[in-house]
């Protein structure tokens, strides 16, 4: 599991998901179960998109998920 850092977006509602180990790797999502669902979809099409380009996929760190509040 990459570390995905889920930030609650205090104005308009919902969250913005982003991956640190996939530099522009970001999403979006009305709730917390959104937002996980579609930036583990975006990982899987930015890796697959890495793979095709013949790019190396940067190392996984293994963090979990967190929400984070600012």
């Amino acid at each position: 599991m990459r570390q995905v850092i889920l930030i609650p977006d205090m104005e308009v509602g919902g969250y913005t998901a982003i991956v640190p180990s996939l530099p522009g790797c970001i999403s979006e999502g009305d709730t917390v179960d959104e937002a996980r669902a579609n930036i583990l979809e975006a990982i899987e099409l930015y890796i697959e998109d890495l793979i095709a380009d013949g790019e190396p996929v940067p190392e996984d760190t293994g963090v979990p998920i967190e929400v984070m509040t600012v």
